[in-house]
């Protein structure tokens, strides 16, 4: 019996190991389950960040991969720990702020080494396309804290039909998935210039993101799919 459960978490390890992509899409995909639950709970900032922690360390492990250097990641991922910890235990959103443009820049510079990794080669592996799935939910999430971030700093930068100022972050990663995918189905609206201009880069990363990478990897898997 102990011999099948070490076997079994070989293969898991392996598999880790193998796919690190999978990992961080999953997680962010369960977030998006998992955030409107988190900001209802007494506690919901606490469980906030200790899961944007677990995201964090998945995003730099996965910039291992890339050809880009992760040294850049660690500077950027060690602030955004340091700040959100200090923000929960001070309970001063301006420096969970901080936190939130850290990990901001941190999700782009990954999101650029997920890129790099997949253009690196002309072959499509599975965690490239797992790799493909988790770049878009890292943009969505970039942008995401970019809006936090822009709403903290401009107060009244996005409207919606709940009243307040500011948007909880579940309606902000909502927005920027709606932006990044061009369903445009959402009730916030940017109405400063500051955050229309936000939107802008994010519709325009969306479209440039669909032509260039996601048109790419599927040429290629239909290429090697037609070799056979």
């Amino acid at each position: 019996m102990s011999g099948a459960f070490a076997r079994a978490q070989l293969r898991w390890i392996v598999l880790a190991r193998k796919h690190p992509s999978a990992w961080l899409l999953g997680v962010q995909l369960l977030g998006v389950l998992l955030y409107p639950v988190m900001e209802n709970m007494p506690a919901g900032r606490a469980v906030f960040g200790a899961f944007g922690m677990a995201v964090l360390g998945l995003s730099v492990w996965v910039v291992r991969r890339s050809p880009l250097t992760i040294w850049i990641a660690l500077v950027l991922a060690i602030p955004a720990v340091i700040f959100s910890v200090a923000g929960a235990l001070l309970d001063r959103y301006s420096v969970t702020m901080v936190a939130q443009l850290f990990e901001c820049l941190l999700y782009f510079y990954t999101t650029w080494s997920l890129i790099a990794y997949m253009l690196q080669d002309h072959k499509v592996t599975r965690d490239e396309l797992f790799a493909a799935g988790a770049t878009f939910t890292l943009l969505a999430w970039a942008f995401a804290f970019a809006f936090s971030v822009c709403q903290h700093w401009i107060p009244g930068s996005f409207v919606a039909t709940s009243e307040g100022d500011f948007r909880t972050w579940t309606e902000l990663l909502y927005l920027s998935f709606s932006l990044l995918s061009g369903v445009g189905l959402s009730d916030v609206v940017p109405v400063l210039p500051q955050a229309r201009a936000l939107v802008m880069l994010e519709q325009f990363s969306g479209v440039m993101y669909v032509a260039l990478v996601v048109s790419r990897l599927v040429g290629l898997t239909i290429h090697k799919a037609g070799k056979k």
